[in-house]
């Protein structure tokens, strides 16, 4: 049976899974994507919490003292879309369809005279409720439902998110501090550690599970950004948005995506890492959108291999690039001095500046070494690279 990649989503709280697919196919792409953007600011050191001592040590024998710990800061979402003249309960999804969950599902249609959109999971990083959770877990809701771990529902508003990396922000006004986790910082994990992953799946309700890193900076064809770690932890539909902790309590990656033939955990989960979630959330509570650098250029792996760096072999009209004076054929080796072997370490270097910021690239063309200045653009609206 052929490997399927998806996006983790439930479609309501009570309901079984509906696996929302994302790129299918090839692990990774053929061709190198272009350079144009950013996918997050650079990672202020501040936004991790000090490296901390394990709440779990040796073994673990139990898990128990992380989720007394952690568990009252994940929470439970719930997307509704308004229903424009359909009748209520119509539409119901294969997955749900000849369910014990299906009953459920048609009696919240009729009562709500919604449509039920999905469900997920998200985590408070505020005690004035801040939540952070999946894009494509809120992103087409016209209302937002938050369950707390004591069975509070709160409606929430969308602060900002970034379809790029698949990150949204969403707020409560909650009546009273909520308890709240923070970021740890995932350069420090090392494949083979223990986590803890927690969320809804399959909209069951507050869930747990614990596994190890099985890998790190994986590319799933998702988006030129991906970065993730892979988890073994058992993780399901409606797990999207959820955290994965270290044995500190500490939030070290953002649980997105699984690879699954049947819909459900086979062992093989995706979470983005706290380094480039932490940074991004930032900037989407300040300004509720990300301004992504744009180089414009197109670059390839693997071309003169006696060169470092990486070829351009293209050069987007009027762009950065070509107002810089690069030319096709020109080697990128480092930019501000930071070397680079890959079009997707340029990728993440241009990530880190801001647009309209200045930028140092030192390039070889043909046998002559060069340091070109060039400005970074505002990446245009319609690039899909």
């Amino acid at each position: 049976m052929a490997r399927r990649l998806s996006r983790l989503s439930v479609i309501a709280p009570l309901a079984l899974a509906c696996v929302l697919p994302s790129r299918r196919g090839a692990w990774a792409q053929d061709a190198a994507p272009v350079a144009t953007v950013s996918p997050a600011p650079a990672t202020p050191p501040s936004l991790f919490a000090p490296p901390a001592p394990p709440v779990v040590s040796s073994g673990p024998l139990t898990f128990a003292p992380l989720v007394r710990m952690v568990g009252a800061a994940v929470v439970n979402i719930a997307v509704t879309q308004d229903v424009h003249g359909q009748r209520n309960g119509q539409r119901v999804l294969p997955s749900v369809r000849g369910t014990p969950f299906e009953h459920k599902f048609r009696e919240r249609m009729r009562s709500h005279g919604e449509e039920m959109l999905g469900a997920g999971s998200g985590f408070v990083i505020d005690p004035d409720g801040i939540i952070v959770t999946n894009t494509h877990v809120v992103g087409d809701a016209d209302h937002i439902t938050v369950s707390l771990v004591d069975g509070t529902e709160l409606p929430a508003h969308l602060i900002g998110s970034d379809d790029l990396t698949d990150i949204a922000v969403i707020k409560v006004q909650p009546s009273r501090p909520l308890p709240f986790v923070r970021w740890g910082d995932s350069r420090l994990v090392n494949i083979g550690d223990w986590i803890m992953a927690a969320g809804n799946p399959f909209g069951l309700g507050s869930s747990v599970t614990a596994g190890i890193v099985s890998a790190r900076g994986r590319d799933i064809g998702t988006s030129p950004f991906d970065d993730f770690l892979q988890l073994d932890a058992p993780i399901n539909p409606g797990n999207s948005g959820g955290p994965s902790f270290n044995l500190s309590g500490q939030v070290v990656a953002l649980n997105t995506a699984i690879v699954s033939p049947t819909g459900g955990s086979v062992g093989i989960g995706f979470g983005i890492p706290s380094e480039i979630v932490a940074p991004i959330v930032d900037e989407l509570r300040r300004n509720g959108h990300i301004d992504r650098g744009w180089l414009g250029v197109t670059l390839t792996d693997g071309g003169d291999t006696h060169v470092p760096g990486v070829e351009i072999v293209g050069i987007d009209r009027g762009g950065p690039a070509m107002k810089a004076g690069l030319h096709i054929g020109d080697y990128i080796t480092a930019v501000n001095g930071e070397p680079i072997d890959s079009s997707r370490m340029l990728i993440r270097s241009i990530a880190a500046k801001r647009p309209a910021s200045t930028v140092m690239l030192h390039i070889r063309r043909h046998r002559e070494a060069l340091s070109i200045p060039a400005i970074v653009g505002f990446r245009p609206d319609d690039t899909g690279d």
